[in-house]
């Protein structure tokens, strides 16, 4: 939802902490939007009784504003925690019981957090409810929330809306959250049985996504409780065992990161990055800014956690990264002042930086190159295997590598006119080295 600027609002807002066992960076940025709606949350060690040794993370992506993401950053921590410790009357853990006996402070059971994590999200979607902008209809903005709740022994991976997480294990993504799009099956029958409808993939064809805090337009339906209505509060909770040994990082990011990265891009180019420096709000900044180039339009947000086993830096990533970008450089340098290369497709001799058939490319949308436009109607790209056909509203750049009788080449297709030297510019974007 909203407008786009002339140009990117590219400040980002970082924060970066450790303890409990593991490291945080995060980095949040504006991008094209009008406003910044996103939010965020990192507290290491929670404020309650048996759960100083535990951390929580979150992201929200708020929507027509930013009033209800904002607000969720601030308190929803604390309605998870009362709700899981069982306090005002709901069910929580054993620990109330056990709390005024000798001893450490017991932790809420497993099933008691999960328990909790749900309530909570209801209590507070309930709450914000009550205030007077919403009430009277002056704020309709809503937020999507992923998170991780994170003990010495579980993981609680957090879901409401399509924004998600994604856990990296044994250098591997083994986990990721489902977004709920108002297209999924089980999301279309409760939004059917609500009285609404699912056009254009949105409920009543104007919500992109089919759960969310606030959005109360869409939660009024008479006779239907709050996890029946056309959007609903209800998170989904996934609890998993930790593997102290394998696992490596997790990543929270919005839409704006995933629209244009898919899970495992995005985790291979954070371990290629962590071999490079253990700076992770550096490393966050270079997601954000490698979606903007990626052509992402909107707010970006993520948060990076590294878990004790997380790539460590390597000299030899270090070095080939310094070479990497010292060739770039002297290319970039060398481009300037060039228009459309010789002819449409370019063969370019490299140093042997990367590794043999090493695929890439890179996305430019909302361009506007009418020069290409008769080739892109009659061009695919392939690209692992799949076929992607090009239209008038992007011009696509492929990077493919290989290597010809030991002499390795780099073959450029489709250049954007005009915009060689901005792509040999955006080097992150282009190039990703895979083990």
């Amino acid at each position: 939802m909203g407008a786009f600027l002339d140009k990117p609002k590219t400040e980002k807002q970082n924060s970066h902490g450790e303890g409990n066992g593991l490291r945080y960076g995060l980095s949040s940025m504006q991008g094209w939007r009008v406003e910044m709606e996103d939010a965020h949350t990192a507290v290491l060690g929670l404020p309650a009784p048996g759960m100083t040794d535990w951390s929580f993370f979150a992201v929200y992506d708020g929507h027509a504003g930013s009033r209800v993401a904002n607000y969720c950053s601030k308190h929803l921590l604390e309605h998870i925690i009362s709700a899981s410790l069982g306090v005002g009357g709901t069910q929580g853990s054993q620990a109330g019981s056990d709390s005024s006996t000798s001893g450490p402070p017991v932790p809420p059971t497993v099933e008691a957090v999960k328990a909790g994590i749900r309530t909570g999200f209801l209590r507070i979607d309930e709450h914000m409810r009550s205030f007077s902008d919403f009430r009277n209809g002056m704020d309709r903005s809503g937020s999507t929330a992923v998170g991780i709740l994170l003990s010495p022994d579980h993981f609680f991976f957090i879901n409401c809306g399509d924004s998600r997480a994604v856990l990296y294990r044994n250098s591997h993504v083994c986990f990721s959250t489902l977004d709920h799009k108002p297209c999924n099956p089980r999301e279309r029958e409760r939004i059917q049985n609500a009285g609404g409808s699912v056009m254009i993939q949105r409920v009543n064809g104007s919500l992109a996504v089919s759960r969310a805090l606030g959005d109360y337009d869409y939660k009024c339906v008479d006779g239907k409780g709050p996890t029946e209505q056309l959007v609903s509060p209800e998170p989904e909770v996934f609890e998993m065992v930790r593997a102290l040994e394998q696992d490596q990082f997790v990543i929270l990011a919005c839409d704006g990161i995933w629209d244009v990265m898919s899970n495992e891009e995005l985790c291979d180019f954070v371990k290629s990055r962590l071999e490079v420096s253990d700076d992770l709000e550096r490393v966050c900044n270079e997601v954000v800014d490698t979606c903007l180039h990626k052509g992402s339009r909107d707010n970006m947000s993520v948060v990076l956690v590294c878990l004790p086993n997380a790539p460590k830096v390597s000299e030899e990533a270090v070095r080939k990264d310094a070479e990497l970008n010292k060739y770039l450089e002297s290319r970039v340098e060398g481009e300037k002042g060039c228009g459309l290369p010789p002819s449409l497709y370019t063969v370019q001799s490299i140093p042997p930086l990367l590794k043999h058939s090493d695929i890439v490319w890179m996305d430019f949308l909302h361009s506007s190159c009418p020069f290409f436009w008769p080739f892109l109607s009659h061009f695919t790209l392939f690209f692992s295997g799949c076929v992607r056909p090009c239209d008038e509203h992007s011009a696509d750049f492929l990077v493919c590598v290989g290597y010809v009788s030991s002499f390795p080449w780099l073959m450029l297709v489709c250049v954007k006119p005009g915009q060689l030297f901005h792509i040999l510019a955006s080097k992150k974007c282009i190039f990703k080295l895979q083990n």
